[in-house]
């Protein structure tokens, strides 16, 4: 029997079903349901046997961890039953539900409820409960749909034969995506719960919290909703609320549910597998999107909840910040510091230490004298600023003395205790106690616009960053304390921190201009950013940039978020990525994690790991708290400097593309960083990977995420990937596979999928610089040889640019050898100054011969083969627009028709590839020396600009020859074959070639296969031989780091040179052997 026991428990754990405990659970506890099916009927601690049973239901102990031992039975006394038959609305139909007994939970039952159904699109469904005979708070989101018919809708609504079960179907397919029990269902005044099925178990999404994984654990956990000043803690709920979800069904398609309530709430999943809703106030609001892929699902969402801000372009540079500069000397040598290692860096934030004591809207004239000044230097140099303010304001300043308090005084702007009338007073980070300004009320929004407005005058800000809006409240509810009622201590009070609605924040009983602080204390921060997005634009006259710590349902659709007070610990990095995850589900795609870590001192390892993986955070910025260490890229010396340097010139060179993201995410709705699953829904091994993410469909980003580490377990779903530092292509036998690839101290892996065009730019210090600098297109191949994406671009920082059409937008599709531009919008007349310098095509299964821009070939000086796969094009530089806009012919696509006046890069038109160049006969290159750059991969390099006379010259002297008739409309190809040497860590040069000539002195004659690179001392080893400073630098990692960055300082960054001034065209095309 002990055996038996231990397999059953075991198969549970493992398989959350429960079939093998049923027969012994049968004989302990007669009539009791599946363990995977109970439902918690004393969902608040302190359950007993004794207790349970007078509830009318079952108690049964269990082995299997979190299950309820107190639980509904089969026969619940409880729940709702129809009333009638449905009848027809205007957007679908309406039930009424009538209670089945008297007995109740936690009292206060309503009854009858009514149950409407609106069929607001093909692809959105809401269905509500609420109490027909009384006003109930509703979130004030305004979700409008034009409604559809039952036929146009690809969903079906429909009660069980015995009105036992209400449920909702996908029409094609049948599947079951929502099926709740009426006899599960409570309506009471402080209690609300209902339960549905979930079609299967990989379920996403509710938060905010710390989720160990991405794809839930559905073992019975409970995770709590109520905004709270917490730092992440697992299981706790923290800053926002957001109680939506995703689920993938067994077929692959995709559905999304949310619950439109801002009440303290919590959400149980259990294995059976079903959810548990709980919330103690409003109504019962859903919603269900049909998808059915993840990114229709998150585009359907925020068609409803508002579409993502369009982010400006600076916004998407590196960012700096730290809690503790305490003083303008120290901040000026960071800045200092960065720029000594040229780190890219656009962003300065202050945080509350720039304040005069604390105190919004001043700031220190002694520890900060010349702030005003400073700043407006940084946007000399092309950077931006961002300060911060908190949502409390100090009632104790001299009379007379600080103008936000009176002003707010006079206005009446601040939430009220009980009586509707007395401020409600607590106590935060300014000196003395503090009151709290009520932006639900219009009255609030004018004292915020104004007091903005004005300071502005005296700190020119690019932005600001609204911080400890939940609110929080350093006190357990406001003075004198919380009065003992059934407001302030309900009956049931949800899983969340302390299992208090008071703690850190305001007693529930205080009032709103939109109700009860028991309403709407989840809604703070939400209702801040609005009116903060709206004066950054009347103040800067451009693009908000607004960084809020509390979110809500729609908060994306005015400001980003960052995951807030983080640990430096290896846990948090790793969590991280759940958590830019799950953001971009809920529609706030420009999110990130302090980087390196705001609580606690970081080391040297975990800070570099964390740069790496953090410069791939949509919003990218390094924080950390006073009392800590400094932890900027430039504070650790030179080695780290320049791996953060060159992983951060990877972020800039790319963000044409991720800017291109947020682009599709504004106008489209989707998201910007996606999981694996989201793109390969139909491979199951995608659905718990949450250690690896992509910039949207087309770029892997594979972080280390382990101390020690010296690769990373990559896996590659059913695609062609490129290696983006070499080009190559992974192997066949990689796909559907976990691939250890090496990732040492100086690289963080990144895979190119096939099938994609990516948009690329120079890098730069600051993007004000590299917005000037020549673009580039990396084109990845797929299977079939074809690949397509687009680019916009418009000036990075205007209002509304894409609603009033003041934009670029290019569509490129590359198939048969040929790539082709169609220019869908050109609206933007400052991208006709710009141009491309470097066009990379991965992927090639046979070499080209030729290449042709609009019908012109381009000479055989201006191309570069590397056996590796590829090929560069060039266009010598200094081609006039003239020139360039007689050679682009009819192969522009755009709407209109006509071509544009000047024709620089955006006007790429249509580019060919020939295997076998027309009338020309092309000898085998025969390189007089070879730089083997990866296995497999030989740079070669036509050599530029010989005359025709040289030409016979350097055949003459017996280089390779080459027979061509020369001619405008066809490619000139050099007569002799150069490699172009990049050596480690050096920018590229180009050497001469005499005939039949040997490698240069000091240069290695084509190794058959480039050497493995260093992956360093194993964990065990480098945490042996660890000695740490008191800044925290670890000193063998340190030396490590110098050894590698000596072997391949740039290898880690395959970044366009900022010298070069020609157009390049690379084409590859082996695989990695």
């Amino acid at each position: 029997m002990a055996r038996m026991r231990s397999l059953c428990f075991l198969a549970v754990v493992l398989a959350a079903l429960g079939g093998c405990l049923g027969s012994e659970q049968d004989a302990q506890c007669p009539g009791a349901i599946a363990v995977q099916k109970r439902i918690d009927c004393h969902p608040q601690p302190g359950a007993s046997q004794a207790a349970c049973e007078a509830r009318g239901c079952t108690w049964c102990s269990s082995d299997v961890p979190n299950a309820p031992w107190c639980f509904f039975p089969e026969n619940s006394p409880y729940g709702y039953a129809r009333s009638g038959n449905a009848e027809q609305t205007d957007k679908g139909w309406r039930v009424t539900l009538n209670k089945r007994q008297a007995l109740s939970l936690f009292g206060s039952d309503i009854s009858p409820i009514v149950l409407e159904v609106e069929f607001q699109t093909k692809d959105r469904l809401r269905f509500r409960l609420y109490d027909p005979n009384a006003q109930r708070f509703e979130v004030p989101l305004k979700i409008n749909g034009p409604g559809v018919t039952a036929e146009e809708a690809n969903y079906e609504v429909e009660f069980s034969d015995d009105s036992t079960h209400f449920t909702i179907k996908r029409k094609s397919t049948g599947t079951v995506l929502w099926s709740s029990p009426l006899v599960d269902l409570f309506f009471s005044n402080q209690f609300l719960q209902i339960t549905t099925t979930v079609p299967s178990t990989s379920v996403y999404g509710f938060g905010e919290h710390e989720h160990p994984t991405f794809k839930h654990n559905m073992d019975f956990v409970t995770y709590g909703m109520y905004s709270r000043d917490q730092a992440p803690t697992s299981f706790a709920n923290l800053y926002g609320v957001h109680p939506f979800y995703m689920c993938v069904e067994p077929d692959s398609n995709a559905h999304g549910v949310l619950l439109l309530n801002s009440n303290a709430q919590d959400v149980t999943l259990s294995p059976n597998p079903s959810l548990t809703f709980r919330t103690i106030g409003g109504i019962l609001d859903f919603y269900l999107f049909m998808g059915p892929t993840p990114e229709n699902v998150v585009q359907q969402y925020t068609e409803a909840i508002g579409r993502p801000h369009m982010p400006a372009y600076w916004s998407l540079g590196f960012q700096l910040s730290r809690w503790g500069y305490n003083s303008l000397d120290v901040l000026k040598e960071t800045v200092n510091r960065m720029k000594h290692y040229d780190i890219p860096y656009d962003v300065q934030h202050y945080d509350i230490d720039y304040m005069e004591r604390r105190l919004d809207f001043t700031y220190d004239k002694v520890n900060f004298a010349g702030l005003p000044e400073f700043m407006k230097e940084m946007k000399k140099n092309g950077k931006h600023n961002v300060v911060i303010l908190d949502p409390f304001i100090t009632k104790d300043e001299e009379p007379g003395t600080y103008r936000p308090y009176e002003l707010g005084q006079e206005m009446g702007v601040w939430v009220n205790n009980s009586d509707g009338v007395t401020p409600a007073v607590g106590q935060a980070w300014p000196p003395g106690d503090s009151v709290f300004p009520d932006y639900t009320n219009p009255r609030t929004v004018e004292w915020w616009t104004q007091l903005c407005l004005e300071f502005k005058d005296v700190l020119d800000y690019d932005g600001i960053w609204i911080d400890m809006n939940e609110p929080s409240n350093f006190m357990r509810g406001q003075m004198p304390g919380c009065a003992d009622t059934e407001i302030n201590n309900p009956p049931y009070v949800p899983s969340i921190s302390d299992r208090s609605l008071a703690e850190k924040t305001l007693c529930p009983d205080s009032k709103t201009y939109l109700g009860d602080h028991y309403n709407t204390h989840s809604l703070f921060g939400w209702s801040q950013t609005e009116p903060t997005f709206n004066v950054v634009q009347q103040a800067t006259g451009k693009r908000a940039f607004v960084l809020s710590r509390s979110t809500f349902v729609g908060s994306g659709k005015y400001g980003a978020h960052w995951l807030g007070d983080n640990f430096s610990q290896w846990k948090d990095l790793r969590r991280s990525v759940i958590g830019i995850l799950e953001f971009n589900l809920f529609g706030i795609p420009y999110i990130g994690a302090d980087i390196c870590g705001f609580n606690y001192n970081t080391t040297y390892e975990l800070c570099l790991r964390w740069m790496q993986l953090g410069s791939f955070y949509p919003f990218s910025r390094n924080h950390n708290s006073e009392g800590n260490i400094e932890q900027d890229p430039a504070v650790f010396g030179d080695a780290f400097a320049k791996i953060s340097r060159a992983t951060l010139r990877i972020r800039y060179s790319l963000l044409p593309y991720l800017y291109t993201l947020f682009y599709e995410s504004h106008v489209h709705g989707g998201t910007v960083v996606r999981s694996l699953m989201h793109e390969f829904t139909s491979d199951q091994e995608t659905h718990g990977i949450d250690t690896a993410f992509l910039w949207g469909s087309a770029f892997m980003i594979a972080p280390v995420l382990e101390e020690g580490a010296r690769s990373v377990a990559v896996y590659f779903p059913e695609a062609q990937w490129f290696d983006y530092y070499t080009g190559l292509k992974v192997p066949n036998s990689w796909k559907k596979s976990y691939v250890t690839v090496s990732a040492p101290l100086n690289k963080i892996p990144l895979y190119i999928r096939g099938g994609y065009i990516l948009p690329q730019q120079a890098p730069a210090t600051t993007t004000t610089e590299s917005r000037l600098n020549p673009f580039g297109l990396i084109i990845a191949l797929d299977e079939q040889g074809q690949a397509s994406g687009s680019l916009f671009w418009d000036d990075g920082d205007s209002i509304d640019t894409i609603e009033k059409e003041n934009y670029f937008l290019a569509k490129y599709t590359f198939s048969k050898g040929s790539l082709k531009t169609e220019i869908v919008k050109n609206g933007y007349r400052g991208a006709d100054t710009l141009k491309y310098n470097k066009i990379t095509v991965l992927g090639l299964k046979l070499r080209p011969q030729a290449v042709s821009l609009n019908g012109r070939s381009i000479r055989g000086d201006a191309l570069t083969y590397e056996m590796s796969g590829g090929l560069f094009a060039t266009h010598v530089a200094n081609r006039s627009a003239t020139k360039m806009k007689n050679s682009t012919g009819s192969r522009v696509y755009m709407r209109d028709g006509k071509l544009p006046k000047s024709l620089l890069w955006p006007w790429l038109g249509s580019l060919s590839l020939f295997s076998v160049p027309p009338a020309l006969e092309m000898p085998r290159p025969r390189p007089c020396w070879a730089q083997v750059g990866a296995p497999g991969a030989l740079r070669v390099q036509c050599r530029a600009g010989l005359s025709s006379s040289k030409k016979r010259k350097s055949q003459s002297a017996g280089n390779v020859s080459a027979r061509a008739k020369a001619s405008r409309s066809r490619a000139e190809l050099c007569p002799a074959v150069c490699l172009s040497v990049r050596a480690a860590g050096s920018a590229a040069q180009q050497r001469q070639c005499g005939a039949g000539s040997a490698a240069p002195e000091g240069e290695p004659r084509a190794p058959a296969a480039r050497p493995r690179p260093r992956t360093g001392p194993t964990g065990a080893e480098l945490l042996s031989s660890t000695t740490r400073t008191e800044t925290g630098h670890n000193t063998s990692v340190t030396k490590e780091i110098h050894e590698a960055t000596r072997m391949s300082t740039e290898a880690t960054s395959r970044v366009m040179e900022e010298d070069v001034a020609v157009w390049a065209l690379l084409l590859l095309g082996s695989e990695i052997r």
